[in-house]
């Protein structure tokens, strides 16, 4: 506490130099990694719901997630596709 007091007081806070936009917390990269740290938390709780309120082992979790990304990377690819051959003619 005494040293916050002491950088607050003595100016020091002058000396440190400002954080880029790039990693300002509104900024492009700030908010992908809010993003993918709210996609864990889902994942997360997803998780917990499987195994503890349905009763699936955790293996069975795990193949369900691995099952549903193997099916959206297949539904991505699909759509990137078929927007790319349209952007080719």
């Amino acid at each position: 506490k005494a040293a916050f007091i002491n950088f607050i007081s003595d100016e020091e806070w002058k000396s440190i130099e400002p954080v880029s936009s790039w990693f300002g917390p509104s900024s492009f990269l700030m908010s992908s990694m809010s993003a993918l740290f709210k996609l864990s938390m889902w994942i997360r709780h997803g998780h917990g719901y499987l195994t503890e309120n349905l009763g699936i082992p955790v293996w069975g979790s795990y193949a369900v997630f691995g099952l549903a990304t193997l099916f959206l990377g297949m539904i991505l690819g699909l759509v990137s596709e078929s927007l790319g051959t349209d952007l080719k003619n």
